[in-house]
């Protein structure tokens, strides 16, 4: 009884501290365009009292009854005061909408380490895109992507802007993964990139994170040599209807224009939702490409080779047939949020894409035809625990290669007889130009996080099953593949991490991270990382060491592409000398780098700089030519091959080689002449070494190690300078971008300068001339551009921008396969009720 009471009186006294106790709570969003501000502080001027915000800008203080003045700060951000009284046992309601101004470096990013930090705190060098700079820009917010340092970007077409980090590009580049709201947004078979196939609206974006290096403990294969991260936005801080009309015209005087609408909505504390679509049209740029066929004409001549020429004494190839050059896409998502309480929260979205356009690859260029893109995705948060899964869908039925068609059409007027109808007909198709795809994907992850004391733990497991179907265009769908099901090749992946940060005091952090991956043909595959992090005041230094590896596509594995010119190689080949060429394995990077992140003089100027050295091992080859083969695995080739009877079991395919070191530096650097007008500029270096005496890394077994074995496919130098100005009403950009001229090769693209003692595919390299079946105009890069954006708020509900890219509209080479760019010039005017 005794006992009864006193825990009676305990819980009395308790209940009495409470009813004295009261509470402020509130949002703090962007004062333009409401987004939440995630992780600002918020501090009872003259106290110790204080919190900062959750993921969706809220935040809420325990204080006594009294009247209490409420400081907000957030790094690039003016700060904010409000003075409130609390009574006793009451809660006050105060929000902050804060303005842009002041340093950055305390944004909160979630790449990193799967979980909100401090920019400053991140363990990885991470590049930052904010909802404001989205809206206050007119054009494609891809091109923001731009201005960042450490990433090479370029314009493979009015419609497919496209970055790489850290070298060895290609024209079917799967080493750096795109992820939207945590989910893998990659082609099924391909491993690329949605890039232009996304669902999300440009209004939709809260944020866009790159980080530049390996971040696979986290992401799993293929976050390699870097990452996309797309965040949106919650309903329930960005409320409200936003309709947006762009119209335009390109450097060759052709249209663009663009409608988007996003309405979001929170119906009450437990239910918010938003829905959004958009349809968009241009015309790609004027230009057709030359693909090359050594094919004997009526009169005996070889028509597309040096022997046979044009008016001008230079060999002349055939224009692309029936070249499409009309763009379009439609958009659309929606996404529902349910809070039944403080600690569980549900997350239901979905999106639909579908597109046209024109695609460069390795081959030239892809017609691509109402190419849809689907997801529906399911996510779980309580308290410490998150969980997801979503299912990805990705259907075409009329893709096609355009060179290949384009040669077989040719081929059927000058060797078959065959009339114009026919030849563009069926038959046109019957070598491998058609491209069909009705594949899927699904994914579920479950994730833990903790603190004990100074020891934070974030640990998941993961699994992906892709399963793969080409309806037997470019896929081996048959018998002679063990992972067909009679549908769809199936292919399974496993995965579980564990990433600790253990916070030793006095600023200094250790990393210690894991991952273990099991996939269905590669096995298992172990990659650790570990860092110290010292934070001080103004700004922290990192040191990381991290693996990575490139996972080989279903299409590397199991590709079937041209009648089996080009097959994949998940079983190795035997070369009609007997020689075996071994199946394609995963690739290995490691990556040592020392970063610095934050204010050199307090208030004015911010830095962000970083030195890295990788060893990549392994290294994942472009399709490659192999030589005549007897069989793949255990098949013999002609079961194998369906044109066997025309390639005679010539392959090209995939494979592993070598060991190439290569190593850089980044650096930007911000300085605020006010809170609202900044100058910022950026450098990158990069560079590469490899073993000459090493047989291993001899790619193309010419018996010599150079340039032509590795492809490294990155300019030495590039660098951009902007000055940026934001305030209420007026916001205004303009930015240099400067890339050094540099040669790229991949499969049959060429771009380079001349080198007439060596040869490439059989050919002299010689720059304004043919190289195998297309041509090669010179080097890439090697210029400077300039792009400009302006815009004015008139007030709440209206708002106009202009962007320009390519503002003096020169005529830019920048991508092989793809039309050289010139300017896009865009008008927009965006409504907010």
């Amino acid at each position: 009884m005794k006992r009864l009471f006193t825990l009676a009186v305990l819980v009395l006294l308790c209940l009495s501290a409470w009813a004295q106790t009261g509470q402020i709570f509130g949002v703090v969003t962007d004062d333009l365009t409401n987004e939440p501000l995630i992780g600002a502080n918020i501090l009872i001027e003259g106290s110790s009292v204080g919190t900062s915000t959750d993921e969706d800008g809220r935040y809420l203080v325990n204080v006594k009854p009294g009247t209490y003045t409420i400081v907000v700060s957030y790094v690039s951000y003016q700060p904010s005061k409000a003075t409130v009284r609390v009574a006793e046992g009451g809660q006050v309601e105060q929000d902050f909408a804060m303005t842009a101004g002041g340093i950055i470096g305390s944004e909160v990013v979630v790449s990193g380490s799967k979980r909100p930090e401090k920019l400053v705190e991140s363990p990885a060098t991470i590049e930052t895109i904010f909802a404001r700079q989205i809206q206050e820009y007119a054009g494609n917010p891809a091109e923001l992507i731009a201005r960042q340092k450490g990433v090479d970007y370029f314009r493979a077409g009015i419609a497919t802007p496209a970055f790489n980090i850290r070298g060895f590009n290609s024209n079917f580049n799967a080493k750096n993964l795109q992820v939207t709201d945590g989910r893998y947004s990659t082609l099924i078979a391909t491993g690329l990139p949605f890039g232009p196939l996304n669902t999300t609206i440009k209004e939709d974006i809260e944020r866009v994170e790159v980080v530049l290096g390996p971040n696979a403990t986290m992401y799993g294969p293929n976050a390699h040599n870097g990452l996309l991260n797309i965040v949106t936005k919650d309903p329930r801080t960005s409320e409200g209807t936003t309709i947006t009309l762009n119209g335009g015209v390109s450097g060759d005087g052709d249209p663009l224009y663009s409608v988007r609408l996003r309405h979001a909505n929170k119906v009450n504390d437990k239910f918010a939702y938003k829905i959004m679509g958009e349809y968009s049209a241009a015309t790609e740029f004027e230009w057709a490409d030359s693909i090359f066929i050594d094919r004997l004409d009526a009169k005996g001549n070889l028509r597309g080779t040096p022997e046979y020429e044009g008016p001008d004494g230079i060999a002349e190839g055939y224009e692309e047939l029936e070249l499409d050059r009309g763009i379009d896409f439609t958009r659309l998502e929606g996404a529902l949020y349910y809070t039944p309480t403080n600690d569980l929260e549900f997350i239901f979205n979905t999106g639909y894409s579908n597109s046209n356009y024109l695609s460069p690859t390795n081959v030239g260029r892809n017609q691509i035809i109402d190419w849809q893109v689907y997801f529906a995705q399911a996510r779980v948060n309580y308290k410490n625990f998150f969980a997801q899964f979503y299912y990805t869908g990705s259907s075409t039925d009329d893709t096609y290669s355009i060179d290949d068609r384009t040669k077989r059409y040719y081929t059927g007027i000058d060797l078959a007889g065959l009339s114009d109808e026919e030849a563009r007909g069926d038959y046109s198709y019957e070598t491998g130009a058609l491209f069909q795809d009705a594949s899927s994907r699904s994914n579920a992850e479950i994730q833990y996080n903790e603190n004990f004391g100074g020891l934070e733990l974030i640990a998941g497991a993961q699994w992906q099953q892709d399963r793969a179907n080409s309806n037997g265009t470019y896929l081996i769908e048959n018998e002679f593949n063990p992972f067909w099901d009679g549908d769809n090749i199936v292919v399974n992946q496993y995965g579980a991490y564990a990433h600790l940060t253990y916070n030793f005091g006095g600023g200094f952090k250790a990393i210690g991270a894991a991952r273990y991956d099991y996939h269905d043909v590669y096995e298992a595959n172990f990659v650790p990382k570990f860092g110290l992090l010292k934070i001080g005041d103004y700004g922290s230094w990192r040191l990381t060491y991290g693996q990575g590896i490139a996972a080989p596509t279903i299409l590397n594995m199991f590709g079937d592409l041209f009648s089996g010119l080009i097959l994949g190689n998940a079983d190795g080949f035997t070369l009609a000398d007997g020689t075996m060429v071994p199946k394609q394995t995963v690739e290995r990077l490691q990556t040592i780098e020392l970063g610095y992140r934050g204010q050199v003089i307090p208030n004015k100027l911010f830095i962000d700089a970083n030195a890295y050295y990788n060893i990549s091992e392994d290294f994942l080859s472009p399709v490659t030519v192999v030589g005549v083969t007897t069989a793949r695995g255990d098949q013999p080739i002609e079961d194998v091959q369906s044109g066997f009877g025309a390639y005679g079991g010539l392959v090209a395919t995939y494979i592993n080689f070598g060991l190439v070191n290569t190593y850089g530096a980044d650096l930007s650097a911000t300085y605020y002449f006010t809170p609202e007008f900044s100058m910022t500029a950026n450098y990158s270096y990069f560079d590469w070494s490899v073993d000459e005496d090493n047989a291993e890394n001899d790619f193309n077994g010419d018996g010599v190690v150079n340039f032509l074995d590795i492809l490294v496919n990155a300019p030495t130098n590039k660098g951009g300078i902007g000055l940026d100005y934001s305030d209420e009403k007026f916001s205004a950009g303009l930015y240099a971008r400067w890339v050094e001229a540099f040669d790229y090769f991949s499969s049959f693209q060429i771009a380079s300068r001349s080198y007439p003692d060596l040869t490439y595919r059989g050919r002299p390299i010689i720059e304004d001339a043919r190289s195998a079946d297309t041509y090669n105009y010179g080097p890439l890069g090697g210029f400077v551009t300039f792009d400009l954006n302006l815009g004015y708020r008139f007030n709440d509900r209206y708002q106009v921008n202009l962007s320009a890219v390519n503002l003096f509209n020169q005529e830019l080479r920048e991508f092989t396969a793809a039309a050289p760019t010139r300017g896009i010039y865009t008008l927009e005017f965006r409504i907010n009720l």
